[in-house]
């Protein structure tokens, strides 16, 4: 089962929320006020998920949900008793996984959450693809860069140049894009570029 972790100053709100959840089959539940610093709370207690219950989010929360998804992502779903467009577009950019206004959702909490881990992890793996895209871009960019040095300095073609930097990178066991990174490092030093 999750942890959880419920940030509100409002000991009456917070126990509400509180109950509904053990009602909805969650039972390990931190509070902590959200006067709190919310990024060494995070750190001290590692939480599955927080949830954040106050009337509205302020510059301060979201400045602190900015920084913990960030550093240590994780879903937050954020129940708001009043909210606005650009309140919510805010809450959304700071990592708010699911914002719920008005009212707490009852008997609909344990949907809401999952749905709020299943929106977090589609979009943490989506940022991992994005991660993997754009580093292996960098990597034919810096692998192409490479070959052509090698080409100029060595009067290569362009697949000798491309067999030689394959070779480096096994022979130092790296992947073909670190070598090619070494490689443009160490020409550029020797004033080879």
């Amino acid at each position: 089962m999750y942890k959880l972790m419920l940030v509100d100053s409002d000991s009456d709100r917070s126990g509400s929320l509180e109950a509904a959840l053990l009602a909805a089959g969650y039972t390990h539940i931190i509070r902590i006020g959200s006067g709190d610093n919310l990024m060494n709370a995070v750190r001290n207690h590692q939480p599955d998920i927080i949830l954040i219950d106050m009337q509205s989010p302020d510059r301060d929360t979201l400045e602190s949900l900015r920084n913990v998804s960030r550093e240590t992502p994780k879903p937050i779903v954020f129940f708001a008793e009043q909210s606005d467009y650009e309140t919510t577009r805010a809450a959304i950019n700071a990592g708010v996984s699911a914002y719920i206004v008005d009212d707490l959702p009852g008997k609909r909490l344990k949907s809401v959450l999952e749905v709020a881990i299943a929106r977090f992890q589609e979009y943490q793996k989506l940022k991992e693809e994005l991660e993997d895209y754009k580093s292996r871009l960098q990597d034919r960019k810096d692998v192409d860069k490479a070959k052509g040095i090698l080409m100029q300095h060595r009067n290569l073609s362009e697949e000798e140049a491309y067999q030689l930097l394959r070779k480096m990178a096994m022979d130092r066991n790296m992947k073909i894009g670190e070598a090619a990174r070494n490689f443009i490092a160490a020409m550029a030093l020797l004033g080879g570029k």
